[in-house]
């Protein structure tokens, strides 16, 4: 059974990773991006982690107090016994758990993530070839132009103005779609006329 890609506002949330090592630093890096407050719990830190500034460290063993009013919970030690222990403790106060490495104890997953400012696209196989998830992640990258996220500003600052023209909700979508695809092909931003022109098109139904 598939996994459903939610995608979820964590900023300042409160999230808590277990574990200190190589792999709990690969998830700090994917999550500080998105505001989210991180406490990571272990005896021992890379320097790496202790370096990076906006966490909250406890250089401590794990205990179950430590899950009280966490948005999620990450279990990323090198010891499956504690692991397992930590996705039973989450799954009984109902707060969502990944456990590195033991798809069977998670009750969410890491996606291979490509984000580009607001644009944020995760892809996931279940857990079946993260491999596979990895290699459509570098395609994707590779299509995408590199300022893509100035499009994106680009086409939000146009949405009051385009709403006011354009108020059917789906002839709206559709002219953005176009205009999208306008502006990867021509560059950004149009000129107020090239925008106007489009419109007309729009609005006087030559589309």
């Amino acid at each position: 059974m598939a996994y459903f890609p939610f995608f979820m506002e964590i900023s300042s949330q409160e999230g808590l990773i277990v574990g200190g090592g190589t792999v709990a630093l690969r998830k700090i890096e994917k999550l500080l991006p998105y505001g989210v407050h991180l406490t990571v719990a272990a005896p021992e830190f890379l320097p790496e982690i202790e370096e990076i500034h906006g966490l909250t460290l406890l250089r401590q063993p794990y205990s179950r107090d430590l899950l009280e009013n966490r948005f999620f919970v990450i279990a990323a030690t090198d010891d499956r016994g504690l692991n397992h222990m930590i996705s039973v403790q989450c799954q009984e106060l109902r707060v969502p758990v990944n456990v590195v490495d033991d798809r069977s104890l998670c009750t969410f997953l890491f996606p291979a993530l490509v984000k580009r400012g607001e644009l944020s696209i995760g892809i996931s196989t279940g857990g079946a070839s993260p491999s596979a998830a990895i290699y459509l992640k570098e395609q994707i990258q590779s299509v995408l132009p590199e300022n893509f996220d100035t499009l994106l500003s680009y086409l939000d600052s146009l949405r009051i103005e385009i709403k006011k023209s354009l108020p059917d909700e789906r002839q709206r979508a559709e002219f953005f779609r176009c205009l999208c695809a306008l502006c990867l092909r021509d560059g950004w931003p149009l000129s107020n006329a090239a925008l106007q022109n489009e419109l007309r098109k729009f609005t006087e139904g030559d589309v």
